[in-house]
């Protein structure tokens, strides 16, 4: 049965690289949005590190993120990412959410 899928991504700028990171994700905030099977898309900076930036995502399930990750805005970004940021991400299934 589908069941939701959130994606936790944590990004931390390289050395001199902080406004390419901030103009990259700040690209994929409208059309990450506008997919019909998104549910969320929130940028955050972290208070303590503002070169780390952390994407909570949210999709109605696998297929969402699966198409997501086929969009020109999603290869475009994965295409330059390794030149701007470290990135590590978590696809978590749900255990114990509230609907």
């Amino acid at each position: 049965m589908p069941h939701p899928v959130k994606i936790v991504a944590v990004l931390t700028a390289l050395p001199g690289k902080l406004d390419a990171l901030k103009a990259l994700l700040d690209g994929m905030l409208a059309p990450s949005r506008a997919e019909a099977g998104n549910l969320r898309y929130d940028l955050w900076q972290d208070q303590a590190d503002p070169a780390r930036f952390v994407l909570d995502e949210l999709y109605v399930d696998q297929a969402a993120v699966t198409s997501h990750r086929a969009t020109p805005h999603f290869q475009d970004y994965l295409s330059r990412i390794g030149d701007v940021a470290e990135r590590g991400a978590f696809v978590l299934d749900p255990v114990a959410i509230t609907a």
